[in-house]
């Protein structure tokens, strides 16, 4: 896979150009955009406040499996402004010398977040079955978590235990720093 350096005019006419929430409408418009890019190189551009982190792993995953299933196209990640959250979990797909982040850009790593009351109510097994259903809940959404913390930082001077002690405060990550970390290729 080529992930050599890009000129700054690489990046003049974006494939895919999404900014706002990641949901479900962005997703149709990144699948519509990316199913028309014909290019050898796709660039992929993105500026997000976050949003739902299942469907940015849904659109990485339609990243991976294209980088996988065409090794002749590039698929090269673009964020401007703001990277946060969800939007952070869809660079990590892409490549480590395939991320590019504009000047001034900031990207936003923090742990998933969980809002749900447990009512406990019935027998007593019915009781414990309802709060390890919730605990294999958590468990399974700080797994899939930890899987896109890995995908982010392989290849960078960031180790898992930063990432572990800095995500639950909201780690802000400006684009010179990201690509002193080696978080991202370059910034432009």
């Amino acid at each position: 896979m080529d992930t050599s350096p890009l000129p700054p005019s690489a990046f003049k006419t974006p494939s895919v150009l999404l900014s706002g929430p990641v949901d479900y409408d962005m997703y149709r418009d990144f699948r519509r955009q990316f199913e028309q890019a014909s290019q050898d190189l796709v660039v992929v551009e993105l500026s997000t406040l976050g949003g739902d982190p299942e469907v940015a792993r849904m659109m990485g995953e339609d990243i991976r499996y294209h980088s996988e299933m065409s090794p002749d196209r590039r698929f090269v990640f673009l964020g401007k402004a703001a990277i946060y959250s969800a939007g952070t979990t869809f660079m990590s797909f892409f490549a480590r010398g395939n991320r590019y982040l504009t000047r001034g850009t900031r990207l936003m790593i923090h742990e998933r977040k969980l809002s749900k009351e447990l009512t406990i109510n019935g027998p007593l097994t019915t009781c414990i079955a309802t709060v390890k259903a919730t605990l294999h809940e958590i468990e399974a959404s700080i797994a899939i978590q930890n899987e896109g913390f890995e995908n982010l930082i392989r290849g960078s001077q960031v180790s898992m235990e930063e990432v572990l002690q800095r995500a639950p405060s909201n780690w802000y990550v400006e684009a010179e720093e990201a690509k002193s970390l080696g978080l991202i290729e370059a910034v432009l």
